[in-house]
């Protein structure tokens, strides 16, 4: 058996796509899906079914990406070894972090990361929570902070940090003091679309109170609803890590929201359903270390 046929394989049934593969592991298509045919014809058994919408796993199938993650696993795990005579950790680690947190812990973890792994390489990606939950499933990440993470078999989330979400107006606003969340939800929002983590939970915790908001503008992108926010086209509802990593702070006025206070939880997430290599061990804990550093640790009395 190839062992890169096997990687193909297992690439091409995480992500459920030939097409999808090819563009992630650069192989084209073609030749992607004829390393994956000689697999089967090896093996004299048919691994995927193929249709117009992508590809399906067969019982052997299922079987054999069992056995591929952790043969492909093993590998890694000798390299590392081998890596590890010369004295450190090596291989690469793709990180994804939002675009909010990317701003504050992209410089610091890269320095922290050469340092600690200096003959390992990093990879950082910035998306949405929604997104790089997706990735982790998928293989295409190894580690991503995620905002509150919708709950999954496929992943194993532990949250490191929380803060509060406040009302976020231009500077000239005149209301002042705290807001409750019923009067919020009568205010124009500037809100992520329906994918986004605070959009989420901006509408189920309204829904507990009996209300929905009043959606001025949908956008996702924390720049773009700032922008808008300064604008006068509504307000928003953000940290203030979003507010204080903008390029112009002090064009805007927070307000915080209460009955209830609104909390957003950051998580550090990884498969599940693959092992994590010794370097990628080494940069979870990494991770947990500069976020602590960088943005504080959970209040007391928080459970982790």
């Amino acid at each position: 058996m190839d062992l890169k046929q096997l990687e193909y394989f297992v690439r091409v049934a995480e992500l459920g796509s030939f097409t999808r593969a090819s563009i992630v592991i650069d192989v084209a298509q073609p030749a992607l899906s004829r390393q994956v045919r000689q697999l089967e014809v090896e093996l004299r058994q048919n691994l995927l079914t193929r249709n117009g919408r992508g590809v399906t796993l067969t019982e052997a199938g299922k079987l054999l990406l069992e056995h591929g993650r952790g043969i492909l696993h093993q590998i890694e795990r000798a390299k590392e070894d081998l890596g590890r005579l010369r004295g450190a950790l090596a291989g690469q680690v793709a990180v994804g972090l939002p675009p909010s947190i990317a701003k504050r812990l992209a410089v610091p973890l890269t320095r922290a990361f050469r340092q600690q792994l200096p003959n390992a390489s990093l990879s950082i990606t910035e998306a949405l929570s929604g997104a790089m939950q997706e990735s982790v499933i998928a293989g295409r990440i190894d580690l991503a902070l995620i905002h509150n993470p919708s709950p999954s078999t496929d992943i194993d989330s532990v949250v490191i940090f929380d803060e509060e979400l406040f009302l976020v107006g231009p500077a000239n606003a005149e209301a002042l003091g705290d807001v409750s969340l019923k009067d919020v939800a009568a205010m124009p929002l500037v809100i992520p679309t329906k994918a986004n983590s605070i959009r989420m939970l901006v509408e189920s915790e309204l829904a507990n109170i009996g209300h929905r908001p009043t959606i001025a503008m949908e956008i996702d992108g924390v720049a773009a609803i700032l922008d808008l926010v300064a604008e006068g086209l509504g307000k928003a509802v953000l940290s203030t890590t979003a507010v204080l990593t903008a390029p112009r702070p002090q064009a805007f006025s927070t307000r915080r929201i209460v009955n209830p206070t609104l909390r957003s939880r950051l998580a550090l997430a990884m498969s599940s359903q693959r092992p994590a290599t010794l370097t990628q061990q080494a940069t979870y804990k990494l991770i947990r270390e500069v976020v602590s550093q960088t943005l504080g640790a959970l209040p007391s009395g928080q459970s982790r």
